[in-house]
């Protein structure tokens, strides 16, 4: 099961690694993006997020639901999405989480692609080194995920609208 202390709290988005360009897409207009990762409940997590897209700052919020016994979380209205918590370890970074999504569709008649992507994560963005970008490039292409997103961090970020 999660050990949540060690993720609640602030996060820079750093990279994303998709197995289509469809899974990285959205994030290859974004400068920057700082989150904040809160309980809510003994079993809900809330995740809001200020992106910066051009010059614009755009809030969006996630609630997950932590499954007992699991490390997998549920997305609020998005049951077909299952998120998975990985620690930094990963890449030899313990102020790094990634996340994966990935979403299957059982269902044979239905049309949407499936969604398999990595995120990477950090404490500071200033403390991320190119080692560590690399290598989360390097073990996500490992697993078919050769589509790569890295955001610029060139604009800054806008805090203020953080709560």
């Amino acid at each position: 099961s999660l050990s949540l202390p060690q993720y609640l709290g602030k996060w820079y988005f750093i990279a994303a690694a998709g197995v289509k360009e469809s899974d990285v897409q959205m994030f290859r207009q974004m400068d920057s993006t700082v989150f904040y990762l809160d309980e809510t409940s003994e079993n809900a997590l809330l995740l809001t997020g200020a992106m910066r897209v051009g010059v614009h700052c755009i809030m969006k919020n996630w609630t997950y639901t932590i499954q007992s016994g699991k490390d997998d979380l549920t997305s609020e209205g998005r049951p077909e999405l299952q998120t998975l918590v990985w620690s930094g370890e990963w890449l030899n970074c313990t102020q790094c989480i990634l996340l994966q999504e990935i979403e299957r569709h059982l269902d044979p008649l239905e049309t949407h692609d499936t969604l398999n992507r990595f995120m990477l994560y950090a404490r500071d963005s200033a403390l991320l080194d190119n080692k560590v970008v690399t290598a989360f490039q390097t073990q996500t292409a490992c697993k078919n995920m050769d589509r790569f997103v890295h955001l610029p961090q060139e604009k800054g970020l806008w805090f203020w609208y953080m709560i």
